[in-house]
C-alpha cells in the first residue's frame, strides 16, 4: 500500500489561473491541430516533393513519437517539475515546425514530423496536468471543459484549415503558422507559472522507457498499416503485432521490479483509474473511427464542396465546444463527476445510429445535421470529466503519469479506430471492379481524389458512391457499437468526493 502524500496543495491566484490557462490552450491547440490538419494538404505535398509511397508517412510518423512520449513526459514532469518539460516540449515542437517547413524532400517531412510528434506528446499531457497544479480538484472540471472544447474543435476543425492555408498561401505554412502562436503560449506559460516544485529521490527507468517505446511504435504500426498498405494476414503484420504482445509482457515483468516505474503499478489496481482510462479509450475508438470519414461522406456520397463540407461539421464541434464547457461547470458546481460521461455516452450512441439509418435509407441532411449536434454534445461529456475522476484518485505526485497514462490509452482507443474503419472500408471495396477496369483494386480505389471518382462514366461512378455509402455506413454503426461498449463500462465507474480547498492530499482505496 502507497504511503499517503503529506504536502499541502498550494492553490494558484485567479491571474496566475488565468495566463496559464492561456498558455496551455494555446499549446494544446496547436498539438491537436497538427494531428490532422496535413491530410488535406498531403496531395499538394507530393506533387511538390514527390514520394507517393511515404505519404502515409507523413502522418504515421507524428503519431508514433507523439503517443509513445506521451507517457513519458508524464514521469519526468512528476520527478523534475512541468514548467521544465513544457518548456522543452513546446521547443522540441517549434523546431521540429520550422524543419518541416523547410523539407526539401519526402523523406525529410517524415523524419521532421516524427521530430515534431515528441514535442506534440508533451503538449497534449502536460496542458492537462498542469492545471492540476493550480487548483483543487473540484475546481478542475471548468478548466478540464475547456481543454476539453480545445481539443474536440481543433481535431474537427483541422482539415478545414488546411486545406484553407494551402489554397491561400502554400502547404509550408501549416508548419510556419505554429511559430508565433507557440511562442505565444511560451511567453504566457513562462511569466504565469510559478508553482515550487517538491524535489524527490528517485532512479530512471531505462530499460523500461525504452520497452514503452518501442513496444508503442510496433503496436501502432500494425494498427496504421494493417488493412491499409498490408493485409492483416502478412508476414510483416503478424511479425510487428508478436513483437508488441513480447515487448509489452517484458514491460509488464519490468515495472512490477522497478522503483521508479514509468507506469506505476498501483495505478492498475484504481478502478476509478482502469475504468476511465478505458472508457476514454473506447470512446475515442469510436469517435475517431466515423468522424475521420465525415468529411469523405460529404464530400463523395453526398456531392458537397471541400468548403461546405467543413461547414458541415461545424454542429458536431459546436456541440463537442459547449457540453465540455458546460459539462465541467457542473461538475464544478456539484462535485459530481459521473452522470456526465454516463448521459453523453448514452446520448452519442443513439445518434450514431440515427446517422447510420439515415446514410442507409438516404434521408435528408436536416437529420444528419441534427444528431451530428447530439453527437457533439455526447462526446463532449466525458473525456475532462473523466480526466477530474482520475486526478482526484491520485496523489499530487503522481498526476502527471496518471494523466499521460489515461492520455497514452485514449490515443491508442483513437488509432485503432481510424485503423479499423479504414480497415472496414477496403474490406468493402475489395470486391469492387469497375467495367472499364476490371483489374482497379481496392488500394487504387483508396488512392483515386475526389476529382478522378467525379470524371469515371456515370453507371461507375454511382457503383463507386455507393460501394463508399455502404462502406461508410458499417463505420457508423460499428461507432455505435463501441460507444455503446463505452457506456456500458463507465456504469461501474467508482463516484468519489471530489476535494477541494487547501488539505493534505489522501491516496485513495478503490473496493
Amino acid at each position: 500500500m502507497s504511503k499517503p502524500d503529506q504536502h499541502e496543495v498550494v492553490l494558484a491566484s485567479p491571474g496566475e489561473i488565468r495566463t496559464v490557462v492561456i498558455g496551455l490552450m494555446l499549446a494544446l491547440t496547436l498539438a491537436a491541430l497538427d494531428q490532422n490538419i496535413v491530410g488535406v494538404a498531403l496531395p499538394r505535398i507530393v506533387s511538390d516533393l514527390g514520394g507517393l509511397a511515404h505519404l502515409s508517412w507523413v502522418v504515421t510518423s507524428f503519431m508514433v513519437t507523439s503517443t509513445a512520449t506521451t507517457p513519458l513526459y508524464g514521469k519526468l514532469s512528476d520527478l523534475y517539475g512541468r514548467k521544465p518539460l513544457f518548456i522543452t516540449s513546446i521547443l522540441i515542437f517549434l523546431i521540429g515546425s520550422s524543419l518541416c517547413g523547410l523539407s526539401r524532400s519526402m523523406a525529410e517531412l517524415v523524419v521532421f514530423r516524427g521530430i515534431q510528434g515528441i514535442g506534440a506528446g508533451g503538449l497534449i499531457t502536460l496542458a492537462m496536468t498542469t492545471i492540476a497544479d493550480l487548483v483543487a480538484p473540484r475546481e478542475r472540471g471548468r478548466y478540464q471543459g475547456l481543454f476539453g472544447a480545445a481539443f474536440a474543435f481543433s481535431s474537427i476543425a483541422g482539415p478545414l484549415l488546411g486545406g484553407f492555408i494551402t489554397s491561400a498561401l502554400s502547404w509550408r505554412w501549416i508548419f510556419y503558422v505554429n511559430l508565433p502562436i507557440g511562442l505565444v503560449a511560451l511567453f504566457f506559460f513562462i511569466f504565469g507559472f510559478h508553482r515550487p516544485h517538491r524535489r524527490v529521490s528517485h532512479r530512471i527507468d531505462y530499460l523500461g522507457v525504452v520497452l514503452l517505446t518501442s513496444g508503442t511504435v510496433a503496436l501502432l504500426l500494425v494498427l496504421s498499416m494493417g488493412g491499409v498498405q498490408y493485409s492483416w494476414s502478412s508476414p510483416l503484420i503478424i511479425g510487428l503485432a508478436a513483437l508488441a504482445g513480447l515487448l509489452c509482457c517484458l514491460l509488464v515483468a519490468t515495472e512490477r521490479r522497478s522503483a521508479e516505474p514509468v507506469f506505476p503499478s498501483h495505478l492498475f489496481q484504481s478502478r476509478v483509474f482502469i475504468i476511465a482510462s478505458g472508457t476514454m479509450a473506447t470512446t475515442f475508438m469510436g469517435l475517431f473511427g466515423a468522424a475521420v470519414f465525415l468529411p469523405l461522406f460529404f464530400q463523395l456520397v453526398l456531392g458537397y464542396a471541400p468548403a461546405e463540407a467543413g461547414l458541415l461539421m461545424a454542429p458536431m464541434t459546436a456541440g463537442v465546444v459547449v457540453s465540455s464547457f458546460l459539462g465541467g461547470r457542473l461538475v464544478s458546481l456539484t462535485g459530481k463527476y459521473k452522470i456526465f460521461p454516463v448521459v453523453g455516452l448514452a446520448a452519442a450512441s443513439l445518434a450514431f445510429l440515427t446517422v447510420m439509418a439515415a446514410s442507409a435509407l438516404h434521408a435528408g441532411i436536416v437529420v444528419i445535421e441534427t444528431s451530428l449536434i447530439v453527437l457533439g454534445i455526447g462526446f463532449g461529456l466525458v473525456m475532462p470529466n473523466l480526466i477530474v475522476a482520475i486526478q482526484n484518485s491520485v496523489r499530487s505526485r503522481e498526476l502527471g503519469a496518471a494523466t499521460a497514462a489515461s492520455t497514452f490509452f485514449r490515443s491508442l482507443g483513437g488509432t485503432f479506430g481510424v485503423a479499423l474503419s479504414g480497415a472496414i472500408i477496403t474490406a468493402q471495396l475489395k470486391g469492387l471492379h469497375l467495367a472499364s477496369t476490371p483489374s482497379a483494386s481496392a488500394r487504387s480505389l483508396l488512392e483515386q481524389g475526389l476529382r478522378e471518382i467525379s470524371q469515371l462514366p456515370e453507371v461507375q461512378r454511382n457503383v463507386v458512391i455507393e460501394t463508399y455509402r455502404h462502406a461508410i455506413t458499417i463505420t457508423f454503426l460499428v461507432g455505435a457499437i463501441i460507444t455503446g461498449l463505452a457506456f456500458t463500462l463507465v456504469l461501474f465507474l467508482p463516484e468519489h468526493p471530489l476535494r477541494s480547498g487547501r488539505h493534505s492530499e489522501k491516496t485513495r482505496e478503490d473496493g
